[in-house]
């Protein structure tokens, strides 16, 4: 049996991709049921009664408007932001936290014991950032287009970072940043990293405690309203 999720993934994502189309279907739709109005004189009933036909005109743009909006204004608005890089938190030694070298205290007479040799201190342990993965975007086809980098660092031992760097990606609705099990496509057990911050840029998150970067095999830019993948940046290993 078909699972619901992936049926109601499908569903959206099929439905965005086939935007133009069903806009177009809308309007012949809505075209017809004009002509259809018209015939049976439903037309004719709203001029004479045009209070009520105002509050249902009222009420449809109430919903059409705003839906209209939200779809399409993607595709002219632009944000940009750029974040300073991660940093990886260095443990300077300072002289509070050195121990102490004894001195010997000068005597009147010559000692003919011959002087303590300090041992050396084995200096501390400074953690050095790496890189763990990184992947290139690109778009899923010619309208959704992506570029840029997507970089996991380790910030501190068992700390991770996903930086973009050099990012674009076409703007939508309701887009997140999620890291994937597959190395082209949305899986079960993504992790939702955050919402998306801007759509050019350089910019990053910190990831959830306990996160493995290895169990993942992508960054990608995912559209949750319509179960849409925009760009995806397969990892190879730092």
């Amino acid at each position: 049996m078909p699972d619901f999720d992936d049926l109601q993934r499908s569903f959206f994502d099929g439905l965005y991709t086939n935007r133009i189309p069903v806009l177009v279907g809308s309007i012949v739709v809505a075209l017809v049921l004009a002509v259809i109005a018209w015939r049976l004189g439903w037309l004719a009933a709203a001029r004479r009664h045009p209070a009520r036909a105002g509050v249902l005109a009222i009420a449809l743009l109430a919903v059409a408007l705003p839906l209209g909006y939200y779809t399409a204004s993607p595709l002219w608005i632009r944000t940009a932001l750029v974040e300073p890089a991660p940093v990886a938190a260095l443990e300077s030694p300072t002289s509070s936290s050195m121990p102490a070298v004894a001195t010997p205290m000068a005597s009147a007479a010559p000692s003919q014991t011959a002087p303590a040799t300090a041992t050396p201190t084995a200096a501390p342990t400074v953690f050095v950032a790496r890189m763990v993965a990184s992947g290139s975007f690109t778009g899923t086809d010619d309208f959704h287009y992506g570029k840029g980098t997507a970089t996991v660092i380790e910030t501190a031992p068992g700390v991770y970072h996903l930086r973009l760097e050099d990012f674009s990606v076409r703007n939508g609705p309701d887009l997140f940043v999620y890291l994937s099990t597959e190395a082209d496509e949305y899986a079960k057990g993504a992790l939702e990293v955050g919402r998306l911050k801007a759509t050019d840029g350089a910019f990053g998150y910190d990831l959830p405690a306990g996160t493995d970067p290895a169990d993942f095999a992508s960054a990608i830019i995912w559209c949750k309203q319509f179960s849409h993948l925009f760009a995806v940046a397969p990892f190879e290993a730092g």
